[in-house]
């Protein structure tokens, strides 16, 4: 992680997100004067599970994983964090500290804006303050999906519910499936990675997907769907 100063090419001035729009001059001002533009390289932790959190992330661009650490290096990735989207929203409202770690999949941009600076426009702004609601709770619609999954499916259901989910991703992302390693798509499914490879190669000689390389390509959506929905 490093700054970009103002001086430099790669440092965006405007606020642009959707979310910062109905926020008045002065509470721009606020934001801008309480935030730091950063980059992460690939593969650099834009939060960490447990470690104390003074700010919340606004990704700019590039991409991220987010992900629950258990033992024994057991992760289990929840979701693919996108650009115009927060990192530790519950380090601001909740508890002083991450409760979920988060890589960099690709070098990203981001602002690191102060806590306190969040809580006085969410105080002050009724139309951010529910964007930022709207957003918390489809996170929490996402995290008890995953739950079910977990819980009632089997590891055919499982990863093909994860193929689905970065599939969709794809078309913003084209090269989402080469970004992720087979251990990191066996994470999203609570699998292990030799389980996650024999699977795909299952999938693929049934003719639901296609293996280029890193690539995945998916071939057979309503198939997919079915396996997914029976588990």
């Amino acid at each position: 992680m490093r700054p970009i100063l103002e001086s430099e090419q790669e440092f965006i001035c405007n606020i642009q997100a959707p979310c910062f729009q109905s926020l008045s001059p002065e509470e721009v001002e606020l934001v801008r004067a309480s935030k730091t533009q950063v980059l992460f390289r690939k593969g650099d932790h834009l939060s960490k599970q447990g470690a104390f959190a003074s700010y919340a992330l606004f990704v700019i661009n590039g991409l991220a994983v987010q992900y629950i650490e258990g033992e024994h290096s057991k992760n289990y990735n929840l979701r693919i964090i996108q650009p115009g989207e927060f990192v530790g929203l519950s380090a601001v409202f909740n508890k002083n500290t991450f409760n979920y770690s988060s890589v960099a999949i690709t070098d990203c941009q981001v602002y690191l804006v102060e806590k306190a600076a969040i809580v006085t426009v969410v105080q002050q702004n009724g139309a951010f303050g529910f964007n930022l609601i709207k957003r918390y709770c489809e996170q929490n619609s996402n995290l008890f999906d995953n739950l079910r999954h977990l819980l009632f499916k089997q590891m055919h259901g499982r990863i093909a519910n994860a193929l689905l989910y970065i599939d969709e991703l794809k078309g913003a992302n084209p090269s989402v499936f080469q970004l992720l390693s087979r251990k990191d798509l066996a994470d999203f499914a609570a699998i292990s990675t030799e389980s996650c490879v024999k699977l795909l190669k299952s999938f693929e000689k049934d003719g639901f997907i296609e293996l280029l390389e890193k690539d995945i390509v998916v071939i057979n959506h309503s198939g997919l769907t079915e396996i997914s929905k029976k588990g």
